[in-house]
Parts: C-alpha cells; structure tokens; sequence
C-alpha cells in the first residue's frame, strides 16, 4: 500500500487492483488530519491488504473520530470493524439507506453512526465539511463532501479511471498522465460506473455539476483516481461529455471461455 502526505491535511492510503481488460483501478482511502480526525473509506474488502498497518502509521487509530463512508461497498469498507474496534469514540459517517444496504458481515451499532444527508454539514473541530451528491456515482448512498479549509473535494467514484499501470495508478497527481488518455480511461469508467448516464437528460444532468464548480476545489480527491490538484476544470468538463460517451460492453461468454482456455492446466501436486 502507497502512503503519501497532501500538505498539513490530508494522507492518501492507495491500494491499485487490477482490473483484467480494464487496467489498474486506484483504491483511495484518506486521513483528513482535522482536529478530529477523519478517516474517509477503509480500503478493500480482501484479505492481506494491510490497511490497518498502513492508517496506523499516519494517525493514531484511537485519535480517529470519523469514519466517513462515501457509500458502502467493498471496496469502501473493508477495515470497517477492524477500525471501529481500535477507534472507540469514533462514529461512521453515512446515510440512512447507506445503513440499510452496508456490505459487510454484520450490522453497524446504530449508537455509532452518524446520519449526514447531501447538503448538511458535520463540524470536526477546527472546520466544517459539507456534505454534496457526486455527478456521477454507482451507489443510492453515496455522499462525498468538501473542505472549505483544505480547498479539497472528497468525491467517492465520481472521476475514477483505470490506468494502464500499477505505477500510474498510485501516481502522485493525475498529471502524471497525458491528458487525452486520461479523459478516454475517466470516460469509460463513467460508463462502467454509472451507466445511468446515458438516458438522463442533459439539463438536469448538467444541474447536478453546477454545485460542484461552485465549490471550485483546488483538489479533487477520488477513490479511484490519484490526486488532481489544479485540475478542476479540465476534470468538470471531463463529467459534461460522460452522456455522450460510448456505452461499455463488457466481455460474454465466449470471451470469458476464450480467456479460460488461454490458462496453463493446472497440475496436481497429490
């Protein structure tokens, strides 16, 4: 796992996963070092990642005072319980349904969660994230927010792509890969990842990016993208073109066999 420091504020925990036919995909994982400190998604739900290890030697896991969840999916919460038994006064940050449809192996205790819905706010001490709906996301439950003090915008999914290499995908800033190249891998992850894109119509759609532009982040922080400071505008622009863009089709069966039969034999050791 890839630790880097953003600055005084924020740590980026990257974990790339290799995605066959598609690349490597970023797995993002934060530490916003507020007076309360916050930490934003624990890692992939598979074993060996080393999530723990890593959080530890940024922040002290007891100090931890949020846990917010941009929405629950495995690939969102798999040191959850882990971090909530190390962690005793820290509350989950999510919503209502993201309650409801949490992917792991048992329930949240109620006692410590903290429901905050898009457009509130949650005070951690020495500043005040709001919370906001991404553009583009593959969960009901997702809630990003931004960092007025920071200047940084923590947007789940949205923006995600996957890269052609483990390097790039744990690379320091986006702008580590040629702009054209980047657009292509973001757009078809929008359409990997929210396929819902190409039927709404562009006029509310292009509604739900006004908020986003308003907050004029200097830094965008995605689970599935390296960091991208100065890169605002090119990555808004970027979300305008996502209906327009060519639908994914993923492989079928055939393909599926075709890549089965590629495979060595397995041979048997007994």
């Amino acid at each position: 796992m890839d630790i880097r420091r953003l600055g005084p504020d924020i740590t980026v925990l990257s974990d790339p996963l290799p995605v066959p036919g598609l690349g490597f995909l970023p797995v993002n994982a934060f530490v916003l070092h507020a007076a309360e400190p916050v930490v934003v998604d624990t890692g992939l739900s598979l074993p060996g990642r080393g999530f723990m290890d890593a959080l530890g030697s940024v922040v002290d896991p007891g100090d931890v005072r949020w846990i917010w969840l941009t929405h629950p999916d495995r690939d969102h919460t798999g040191a959850l319980f882990d971090l909530l038994d190390q962690a005793p006064l820290a509350r989950v940050v999510t919503t209502f349904l993201g309650m409801g449809i949490m992917s792991t192996d048992r329930p949240l205790p109620p006692h410590r969660v903290r429901l905050v819905n898009p457009g509130q706010t949650l005070d951690v001490g020495d500043r005040t994230l709001v919370a906001f709906r991404p553009p583009l996301f593959d969960s009901p439950a997702t809630v990003g927010f931004h960092d007025p003090h920071s200047r940084a915008c923590f947007s789940s999914d949205c923006f995600g792509a996957p890269l052609p290499s483990a390097e790039l995908a744990a690379a320091d800033d986006v702008g580590d890969m040629p702009r054209d190249e980047l657009r292509f891998a973001q757009l078809m992850w929008a359409a990997v990842d929210s396929p819902w894109v190409h039927g709404i119509d562009p006029a509310k759609y292009a509604a739900t990016i006004a908020p986003l532009r308003a907050m004029d982040p200097e830094l965008i922080l995605s689970t599935h993208l390296p960091p991208a400071a100065g890169h605002t505008g090119d990555l808004l622009d970027m979300l305008t073109q996502a209906p327009g863009a060519d639908p994914f089709v993923g492989p079928d069966q055939h393909a599926l066999e075709e890549l089965l039969a590629s495979f060595e034999p397995v041979t048997s050791t007994r």
